[in-house]
């Protein structure tokens, strides 16, 4: 069998990358929060230098979001930036601009190129438009379905990621709207009290139960589902579909957490890989998950049996 999955972890730190390595990811997604959005931490270029090597020397991949929006004032300072991804000599970039993939082309064109346009990541022909211009794989979106994935797969001529594990950005604004709403209230502000440390969230009135986790950085306000994806009992529908990459999410948790769900998805992962034909879920996998599990989070199927409407 010449299919071998991908499980990919995002990583905030050289401690975070190491950790994820030995849990059983074979790539790692890292960024600097001026060309990225929603890391889980800003890795300057020593440290995204270091994270190839220990990524590298374990025969894994280590790739860069850019995933961020792109105005005309930061363009310069990025071409400069994939020319020393280059000379690190990181796997892949994410993107969703084409500027991202015309400096990558001049600069570093030994970078494989990932498209990544979150919600609107949804069709085959759009996916292998950007193909022919230079992407090899597709990050599809979060609102696909499991039959409108599997049934998209074999039309793809690039390789395609999935989410399996973790929370979704459910919205983002360039503007500091927490900050405005607690200085309207009078309430004190310091700078960078309103990040992922904070612990914000919001409750709506009609749904008190739910809690939807808020945080501002210097891309804006972003605001995340109350619920985690976790599509861990039917993996090997996406297994057997042939999706190349598999991600867990990591935004917002605590390194133990996700190491345990990495080498929870890891096992699955080389249990189907060892034998398609006699795979079974093992329920003790999702009981190792649950253990860990924030309860006021729950673990949910996400989108992949909702019909979605755009």
């Amino acid at each position: 069998m010449n299919y071998s999955p991908e499980l990919l972890a995002p990583a905030g730190s050289i401690h975070e990358v190491q950790a994820y390595l030995a849990a059983g990811a074979n790539a790692v997604l890292v960024g600097e929060d001026l060309y990225g959005m929603r890391l889980p931490g800003s890795m300057e270029l020593n440290e995204i230098r270091e994270a190839a090597e220990l990524a590298h020397e374990q025969g894994a991949r280590l790739y860069v979001s850019l995933n961020n929006l792109m105005p005309n004032d930061r363009l310069e300072v990025m071409s400069q930036y994939v020319k020393e991804l280059g000379r690190i000599g990181v796997d892949a970039v994410e993107f969703n601009d084409p500027s991202v993939l015309q400096a990558v082309k001049a600069h570093a064109p030994g970078i494989a190129l990932y498209w990544n346009a979150e919600m609107t990541s949804t069709n085959f022909s759009t996916a292998n438009y950007w193909g022919r211009r230079g992407a090899s794989r597709i990050i599809l979106a979060r609102e696909l379905n499991m039959d409108e994935i599997t049934e998209m797969k074999p039309l793809l001529e690039i390789e395609a990621q999935v989410q399996v594990h973790g929370m979704t950005n459910i919205y983002h604004s360039k503007r500091s709207l927490v900050k405005s709403y607690m200085a309207h209230q009078g309430r004190p502000i310091t700078e960078g009290s309103l990040g992922k440390d904070r612990g914000l969230f919001l409750v709506e009135a009609e749904r008190a139960e739910e809690k939807f986790p808020i945080y501002e950085d210097v891309n804006g306000t972003h605001i995340m589902s109350s619920d985690d994806i976790c599509i861990l009992e039917d993996l090997h529908l996406l297994l057997q579909a042939g999706i190349h990459s598999l991600k867990v999410e990591t935004l917002l948790k605590p390194c133990t957490y996700n190491e345990i769900v990495l080498r929870t998805y890891r096992k699955a992962i080389d249990a189907y890989m060892a034998n398609p034909e006699q795979y079974e879920y093992q329920e003790q996998w999702m009981e190792d998950i649950r253990r860990v599990q924030d309860p006021e989070r729950e673990l949910s199927f996400g989108f992949f049996y909702k019909e979605q409407v755009y």
